[in-house]
This record gives C-alpha cells, structure tokens and sequence, in this order.
C-alpha cells in the first residue's frame, strides 16, 4: 500500500470513527509530511496530530488509528530499526523458557529498553491460536497469561527498595512507575495483536470495532460508570449555555422601568423637552427549571446522565427542583446534594424514592400524579424540562394534563435519548406527546448542543 493510499485511509477512517477532519486539515497533513522525516514514525504520528486532532479526548481514538494504519512493523513503510533485531541484552525470544521471558520483562518494567520489540516476539511466540485450516486468530489474553506481568510487582518493588522501609513515599513513586510501565506493556501487546488481525482481515474491518466513538457521540443508553465522569466535564458548560439560551428568551424585546431622574436630566439640554428617554437595566433574570425524568431501567443509563445535567443546572437558575418517575412520580431533588457521588445518587434515589408502584413505566399516570402532588411547581417562571423515551407500555397517554402542564409553563421541552427512527415503534408515543411538547432526538452530547443552539 502506498504512502497516499495509507493517508487517504487513515483520514477517512478518522471521519468514519466521528473524528472531525475537514478537507482542509487531511490537506493540511499532507502538506506536513513534505517537511519531516518519514523513516521516523513518532515525527509522522506527531505530524498527523498537530494537524487532525482537535480535542484531548480524540486522542486515544487517533493513536488506536495510526497504529493500524502506520504499523510498527519489522518491514515495510520504516524500514528495519536497530529495536527490530535480536534482543541483545536478554534471551533467545523464540526458545527461552518463560521464567527466563518473566525475568527479561521484569528488566523492562524497571526502565530498560526494547519492550516494543519484546512485546512483538511474544505476540508472535503466545498470542497466536488456529482456528480452522490455514487461519489463525490472535489474542492479547494468551500473551498475558503466560507472562502475567502484574504479579511481577512485589519481586520489583523489593529489588528497588533494596531494604528500605516500606509504605513510604519511595514505594509510592516505584508503584507508580512499575504501574505505568505495565500498562506501557500491555497496550503494546495490545497494538500488536490488532496490527496482526487487520494484516489478517483488513484495516477497515478491524478500525470499525477496535475505536469507541468520541465522549462527545457516544450514545446515552450505553455510557459506562468512567464515562459518566468524563461526561461531567462535558455538561458544566452545555448548562451555562442552556441557562444563558432560556434566559434570553426571556430577556429579549423588554426594557426596565422608565429611569426618570435621567430622563429629566437630559430633557435639561433640550428646553426641558424630553426628546430622549432612559430606561433602568433590568435585573438578570435566571430562570426556575423543573426537570420530569424517566428513571426506568430502559433509559437507566440517561437517567444517569440527566443527574450530571441537573447537578450542573443548578448552578445556573434561581430554583430547580427534580422529579423522576416509573408508573408514579416522586421529588427528587433531596438527593442532588452538592458534591455527592452521581453513583452514590442513584443507588439512593433507587432505594428511597417512591417512584414504582407496579414496575412498568406508566407516563399517563406519572403525569397526573405530577399534576395533582406537584402541579404548582410549574408556573409562567418556569422551564419544563421532560427526559425520557415516550414508551409507556401502551397505557393512557394523559395528554389534556400534559397540555396543561406545559400551557402554565414559560418553555417546555421533550428530550428523548431513542433514535427518530425509533419513534412511534411498538408502545412509543413520541409523535404524540411531540404534537403538545416539541420532542427532540438526544441521544449524545452533540445532539444536546445542537438542540441548546436551537434555543437561540
């Protein structure tokens, strides 16, 4: 594959993967790789960054790429390097016993060099397994079995210490090395059996399932507990640019009061005729929020999110009270204690709030228990806030206390995590609820940013 087929690839493969790379910055990168070094591969992966990666975030995603795409092979686009070769300073890679492997692995895990040719030759020598006549898998597990590099620590940390006392701050630093240097290990493990399996099946087929999508596009439904508090940092600013979107629905085409000294003043220069008139700034206004969300097991992973969006939100308006619902509804608020853990939240609020009463999501009933314990939390201040996937297990919609409900309110908005094309299937009545509260599709942070500008 030539050098123009491999950059016309990778960029593709980064759009593909929701990397966003103009046109402009895949020319940008070409241009790049007239000025460096192209037998030096970390120049290349430095120069394709600085010109493609726009977010910290994309980063993993972007290496993952580049090391399918501009593998780190014995032969082929670099050439041979000096670390491709025989190990010069450990065994035989190919016949040596795995206690004398270990005892070379525990050298590279304290600092010395070689341990991405290492990790190749036991790719080669463990990772492999058939399957079938004439094919073969490769497996990252195999190769970490057999070495098991992270019951390695005890031996390390004892030579390191050397007879110095344990648990003080000695200890902690040779940890965190040991501990960084396994886990250099392991991804290097990593990258080579993914490099083998493309060279297999094809770098398309292996980039479509070796890259998550970025923070930013992954879905609501399936966010794990570590993308929750990545996601955090995400919400803070998307609620101050909700709070600010609300506000100025609010704010635009009305003026103070009429400041009369001022005007009176200015009517000095023109014979005490008041040509001009002056108004008193109006105070900023920061809305009350009221936020009605789905806590089924369906959208449990959304309604995860719709904590760290509330949490966030609170900071921007003078009131927000929460309200989660399954078949009946239940304040909320009580558990959005500043600080706390959003795990620690949820298991509480599973716990203690009175949010089921048979187990299957009932909205028609949810809403006019809302309607008749809460009605009077929603007013002409308030912004209604609705979460949730619209099925209701094809129960009474209660769409007159829906109407009313948003009627009293000064905004009211549906944000549904399923996909449109999901919409009115099977017990979905997101058309109709849509028709009395405008319903848009929210299933990742994009889709929530672009629904803020919306507002505008």
């Amino acid at each position: 594959m030539s050098l123009l087929d491999r950059h016309v690839g990778f960029v593709h493969a980064l759009r593909t993967a929701g990397l966003p790379v103009s046109p402009a910055e895949g020319l940008d990168a070409a241009r790049a790789l007239q000025v460096i070094d192209l037998a030096e591969r970390e120049s290349l992966r430095a120069a394709y960054a600085a010109t493609l990666v726009k977010r910290p975030s994309h980063r993993p995603s972007f290496d993952t790429l580049f090391d399918l795409w501009f593998p780190a092979s014995t032969t082929g686009l670099y050439g041979p390097r000096p670390e491709d070769g025989p190990d010069a300073d450990g065994p035989d890679l190919e016949t040596a016993a795995v206690p004398e492997l270990r005892d070379r692995l525990a050298e590279l895990l304290l600092g010395a060099d070689g341990m991405n040719a290492f990790a190749r030759a036991m790719v080669e020598r463990f990772g492999r397994q058939p399957a079938g006549p004439g094919r073969q898998n490769w497996f990252s597990y195999s190769v970490l079995r057999a070495l098991s590099p992270e019951t390695l620590m005890a031996r390390l940390l004892a030579e390191v210490l050397a007879g110095q006392e344990r648990g003080g701050l000695a200890e902690k630093v040779a940890r965190q090395r040991i501990g960084e240097n396994t886990r250099r290990f392991e991804d290097a493990v990593s990258t080579d059996v993914r490099r083998r399996i493309a060279e297999d099946s094809g770098i398309e087929r292996i980039a479509r399932s070796a890259v998550r999508p970025p923070l930013e596009q992954l879905d609501f439904l399936r966010v794990t507990k570590a993308d929750l508090s990545r996601l955090r940092r995400e919400v803070q600013p998307l609620a101050r640019r909700l709070a600010a979107r609300l506000t100025v629905k609010h704010r635009l085409g009305r003026r103070g009061r009429l400041d009369f000294r001022r005007t009176v003043r200015a009517s000095l220069s023109s014979g005490g005729v008041p040509l001009t008139t002056f108004n008193k700034p109006r105070r900023p206004h920061k809305p009350e929020l009221v936020i009605l969300c789905d806590t089924s097991d369906s959208v449990a992973s959304f309604a995860h999110f719709t904590l760290l969006l509330t949490y966030a939100l609170r900071e921007q308006f003078t009131k927000v009270r929460a309200f989660g619902f399954v078949d009946t509804v239940d304040e909320i608020t009580r558990f959005f204690v500043p600080g706390a853990d959003v795990a620690e939240a949820m298991t509480r609020l599973a716990k203690e709030a009175d949010m089921v009463r048979f187990g299957r999501t009932n909205y028609g009933n949810a809403f006019e228990r809302f309607a008749e314990r809460y009605g009077d939390a929603v007013g002409p201040k308030t912004s209604l806030l609705i979460l949730g996937d619209a099925r209701s297990n094809y129960q009474p919609p209660a769409l007159e206390t829906l109407k009313r409900l948003s009627k009293e309110a000064r905004h009211a908005y549906w944000l549904n995590p399923e996909p449109v094309s999901q919409w009115d299937t099977g017990d979905s009545l997101a058309t109709s609820y849509g028709g009395v509260v405008p319903m848009h599709e929210c299933r990742n942070v994009v889709q929530l940013a672009a629904f803020i500008e919306e507002l505008a």
